[in-house]
């Protein structure tokens, strides 16, 4: 059973998703406003948390940032408003998944029950290319022993990528398997992460080769 945390002031949103997680057998622990949220968060570990943005005493992305100040808890966002900027910006600073209201609570439960999937998969090696070092087991990414610094879902895409290296992956297939559902956004969402990747990684970005009309590959020789 895992333990979700939902933070909406809106009670009855609250209720909703309580009502279909507790359903598939979550525990749930509730925060109607984002101190409240950072407050708990202080003091229980939580699986995954369900996050609104737009909230009276602290928006979602500033209760966001405060979390990955001290854990790495999965986090879905929500929102009324679906504009790229709000999407390209959760990401930025660690939001794992975007869900735009109104929305479908038996879709945000796959979502759930995706993340805590591949959150609790444990890995049993790492590679080695040049300087970078990718450790799937201490899901860590270090440049020159320096640690790299990304959010949960960059981390799963370029595990993912390197765990198929040299093999050309559609975009179809990247979504599918890292974010492990049946996605009902736009490639743009594929693109952006693509592109924070590239920029954590550095001078080793142009190992994520672009196939055009295709996907991604990523190409490296292990050393």
């Amino acid at each position: 059973m895992s333990h979700i945390l939902i933070v909406d002031d809106e009670a009855n949103i609250r209720e909703i998703i309580k009502k279909y997680a507790v359903f598939e057998g979550h525990e749930v622990s509730e925060a109607s406003g984002g101190l409240e949220a950072v407050s708990i968060c202080r003091e229980k570990q939580f699986d995954i948390i369900i996050l609104d943005i737009m909230m009276p005493d602290l928006d979602g992305f500033s209760v966001c940032k405060e979390i990955r100040k001290s854990c790495n808890t999965p986090v879905i966002m929500l929102s009324a408003r679906g504009e790229e900027y709000d999407k390209i910006h959760g990401f930025e600073v660690g939001v794992d998944d975007y869900v735009v209201k109104p929305f479908s609570p038996k879709e945000l439960m796959l979502r759930v029950a995706a993340i805590i999937k591949r959150a609790s998969k444990s890995e049993s090696d790492y590679v080695q290319i040049e300087s970078l070092r990718i450790d799937f087991t201490a899901r860590m990414v270090t440049i020159d022993g320096k640690n790299i610094d990304m959010t949960p879902k960059e981390y799963d895409l370029l595990f993912y990528l390197v765990k198929n290296r040299g093999i050309a992956l559609t975009r179809e297939k990247l979504i599918s398997n890292v974010w492990g559902y049946d996605f009902f956004g736009d490639d743009r969402t594929l693109d952006t992460h693509i592109k924070l990747l590239r920029k954590n990684l550095g001078r080793y970005s142009s190992y994520i080769v672009t196939l055009r009309g295709v996907g991604y590959r990523f190409e490296a020789q292990q050393k």
